[in-house]
């Protein structure tokens, strides 16, 4: 890379930590664990060259890379601790799964697709986030064998919180999720699990792709 290459790269990475501060996100851990997790690696292809604009981008299966600064809005909105396990249901590109490595002590993540799952896997492998597990199935289901979380994010809306995540749960922990018809407006909702059951803040509108029971159909 030649050093104006290099500049310019600098320069649209202190621009991508702008718009994400612009935007809400203002918690110190995740802007950190954000600036150390590259997104280019995370997309592939045509859109490679817009991987630090604040914008959601296509990747393979038919999915989606979210925004950048709605990512750093759902991963604080969590609130994760350095000690939290975290579910994540919606793989996709693995670059939530690598924001979030940073935070927690360990991340497991499940896709519905073979490949999305393999690839980030091989995205993991390479930037040594050795406490993230990617697992394919159907991530509706959760991934009991590890419950209970202390964390859960959701990548896909679904029309309610799904009743097998919710009691993966841990008293005390949180799930971040959006929640809505898939052709009309959904909202970002925070779910508190207490002693008194569960309490509900709505966060924001937003735009995700719908969460699918089953595998994906692999091309």
């Amino acid at each position: 890379m030649t050093e104006e290459a290099a500049q310019s790269l600098a320069e649209r990475k202190m621009q991508f930590l702008y718009a994400l501060r612009s935007k809400g996100v203002t918690d110190a851990r995740v802007l950190t664990a954000m600036e150390a997790v590259d997104r280019g690696p995370f997309i592939r292809g045509l859109f490679a060259s817009r991987a630090y604009e604040d914008m959601p981008l296509p990747i393979a299966c038919g999915q989606t890379i979210s925004q950048p600064s709605v990512v750093g809005l759902m991963t604080q909105a969590l609130e994760v601790q350095s000690r939290h396990k975290v579910l994540e249901i919606g793989t996709g590109s693995g670059y939530q799964a690598a924001i979030l490595s940073k935070l927690a002590r360990r991340v497991y993540t499940i896709d519905r697709h073979r490949r999305l799952v393999q690839e980030a896997r091989d995205i993991f492998e390479a930037q040594g986030l050795s406490n993230i597990t990617a697992v394919t199935a159907d991530g509706s289901f959760g991934l009991a064998e590890q419950a209970p979380f202390d964390r859960i994010i959701v990548t896909a809306a679904a029309e309610d919180p799904p009743g097998p995540l919710l009691a993966q749960l841990k008293e005390g922990g949180i799930m971040v999720l959006p929640v809505g018809q898939s052709d009309a407006v959904q909202h970002l909702i925070r779910v508190r699990k207490t002693a008194n059951g569960l309490e509900y803040d709505e966060l924001r509108a937003v735009r995700f792709v719908p969460l699918l029971e089953g595998l994906g159909k692999e091309t």
